[in-house]
This record gives C-alpha cells, structure tokens and sequence, in this order.
C-alpha cells in the first residue's frame, strides 16, 4: 500500500504552478528526505496532502484513499519560525492545546486525554521538558515538544515541515535520529523536509527533491546528481560528494547551505510557502489555530 501517491498533481499558486503534474509514489513505512530550492513547493507539498491547498489537477491519495481535510491518519508538524519567545505556557498545555482543540490555557482533559498525551511525549522523551516554559526551552527541545503535538492520535504518516531550521548540527542530528527512531518503533511513514541533505543522508530511504514545477524520487545517488539538479534548479548544478556528504554547487555557492544559512537568520521563502500554517496548527489538519 502506498502511504502518499500524487498522480499528475498540480497546484497553482498566484498564477504560479508550484507543481506541475507531478507524479510519485511514497510506499508505506518510508523514510523520504525532501528537498528543493526556495520556494520550490515543500510545504505546499505538505498542505496538499492535508487537504489544505487545491489542486488545480491530477489527484493526491493517501492510503489509496482521496485527500480530505482533518485525516486522522496524518500527523504534521508545521515550521517553527520563533514560536513561544513570549510564552509562559509549558510544554504540556501546548501539546494539551492541540490534543482538545481549544484556545491555550484550557486545561480541562479527561483520563484518555491525558494519557495520549503522556503517550506522545514519551515517544520523543520530553515528558520532564513539558513541565518547563515552552519560551524556556533551547530550539531543540522545542521541536521535540512541537514534534511530540504531532503525533497526537497516533498516525501512519508524518509530514515534518522543516524542523532543523535555525538548530545547530548536534541538535538536528538529534532531531533526525528521533524521527529516525520513530519510523522504525511506530511502523509509520515520515516525509521530513530540509534545506540541506546531509543532516538527513544516513537516516532516509530516498529523496524527493522538488524544482521547476516537478518531483523527482528515488536513491540519493541517483536523485542528487549534476543533471537532474540543474534541471530543478534551473541553472547548471555540480554535485560534490566526500565520503557520505553532498555538497549542491552553483557557482562555487554551496546552494543548500546558503538558503540554510538564510533560513538561520529567519528570512522566508517565496511568499507562497509560508505565512499560513501557524505554528499552533493541530498535529493533524492545521485547522486548529
């Protein structure tokens, strides 16, 4: 069973064709790393399989079922741009939010509630960082809480949506081995985005790197090569490996570690990408904020 199937998929933006009949299979339990230029349509990606950006044709499946919003199946952590630089509120009622769907501050759970939620930061070992102030925490240990929201009612397929962006190369190596761990445990399927492969190279089953309107996946040594990259690039593309690291060159500009080092600094993408997913969206549909 495929766990996300986009056949001929397009979606269009502004008059833009983010993707443009795309088409790829994603298998049920896989590990995929996606990639791509800026504005290259990652987190579009993610909100059409959320039901939350149309298509403007083809079709998108998840469990060979059509896409619809609020699918229970789906876990997804939105982009975590500053979140909780003035927030009082712990770990916990920010995962207990997501888990009642109400405003912060509303502590009334029931026993079922509260052990989901248990269940959910025992997964990512963030049950004694819950008892802290979400604005106490190092960038890390936030996205393990934030990562913990999404997998409230135990999906099958995890859409991560940048999560290493701003963190330094110990703690996405933390992240990633998380995520890693969480495939093997859970059974499930994560589609983790990036703008740089390496932190992810030794942990994913193939990539997805989006370009130009298309998807391209496959093995990483097959997908990250000068002619397929400089097609979604759009430009001439020379791809360096040293040992298990990839280098994306452009004119002797390393292109994956400078839109990071962009991202670093917290500068979006193209405008399309970001802006409507809050990063209070429930784990599930992002309808929640």
């Amino acid at each position: 069973m495929s766990a996300l199937r986009f056949d001929k998929a397009t979606i269009r933006l502004g008059g833009r064709d983010v993707l443009s009949q795309a088409s790829f299979i994603i298998e049920d339990g896989e590990f995929i790393g996606m990639l791509g230029a800026n504005g290259a349509g990652k987190t579009t990606l993610m909100r059409a399989a959320l039901g939350l950006a149309p298509l403007a044709g083809g079709s998108i499946t998840i469990f060979d079922q059509p896409v619809t919003r609020g699918n229970a199946s789906i876990g997804y952590m939105p982009q975590n741009r500053g979140l909780a630089s003035g927030l009082r509120l712990s770990g916990y009622d920010v995962v207990a939010s997501a888990a009642i769907g109400a405003r912060f501050g509303l502590r009334w759970l029931d026993k079922a509630a509260r052990r989901e939620i248990d269940w959910s930061l025992d997964q990512v070992d963030a049950r004694e960082l819950a008892r802290r102030s979400i604005g106490e925490l190092s960038g890390g240990e936030r996205q393990r809480v934030l990562l913990s929201q999404a997998l409230l009612g135990r999906p099958r397929l995890l859409l991560l949506d940048e999560p290493l962006i701003s963190l330094d190369p110990s703690h996405q190596k933390a992240v990633v081995e998380i995520a890693r761990r969480l495939r093997e445990e859970l059974k499930i399927t994560i589609v983790f985005s990036a703008h740089e492969l390496n932190p992810l190279v030794n942990a994913i089953d193939r990539v997805l790197y989006l370009g130009a309107g298309a998807a391209v996946i496959g093995p990483v040594d097959e997908v990250v090569t000068g002619p397929v990259l400089s097609r979604l690039y759009g430009s001439e593309i020379e791809v360096i490996r040293v040992k298990d690291r990839y280098f994306v060159m452009a004119g002797g500009v390393d292109v994956e570690a400078e839109a990071h080092r962009r991202e670093h600094g917290h500068e979006h993408e193209h405008g399309h990408e970001h802006g409507h997913a809050h990063p209070h969206s429930h784990g599930h549909d992002g309808s929640h904020v």
